[in-house]
């Protein structure tokens, strides 16, 4: 069951992906990704997969420390969990560079690949995009606009 836990959170985040790559422009498209909703089926999983390990789990956020992470990822659902979690918080990062980059006016042939890498390499991509935004603002002669949804938005 672990196993297919582990591949179903990410088919469960495939379709927003989908659309954002595929369909950028379509109205359902724009709806789907303003919505943070699109992770509460990815949490699901996430939750089924952390609560048989949430004393490992604790115990790995709770004092940060390289080997109780590792004993957390050796475990089927330690590293399950894990995993969903990097889908849930990817899925969020890739559908605010999407949104962001409508605003911006940057084209489909552009945002497309760059969230097929976001999906691989998050990190990788959030600073590539980063750097995009960056040039889009200073080309317009303008600030970024915080969107208040982003990245390091507050509550």
């Amino acid at each position: 069951m672990t196993g297919f836990l582990f591949a179903f959170s990410f088919w469960l985040a495939a379709p927003v992906w989908l659309l954002m790559i595929l369909a950028p422009r379509h109205p359902v498209t724009a709806r789907v990704a303003a919505s943070p909703l699109t992770v509460v089926p990815v949490l699901l999983v996430y939750t089924a997969l952390a609560l048989p390990v949430l004393p490992e789990l604790w115990t790995a956020v709770s004092n940060p420390d390289i080997d109780a992470f590792r004993d957390l990822t050796a475990l089927p659902g330690g590293a399950g969990a894990v995993w969903a979690q990097v889908i849930a918080w990817d899925l969020l990062i890739g559908q605010w560079i999407y949104r962001e980059a409508v605003r911006l006016g940057v084209h489909p042939l552009v945002t497309g690949p760059l969230l097929v890498f976001t999906i691989l390499l998050s990190p990788f991509g959030l600073l590539l995009f980063l750097a995009l935004r960056a040039v889009y603002t200073r080309r317009d002669g303008r600030a970024p606009v915080p969107t208040g949804d982003g990245p390091g938005a507050r509550a």
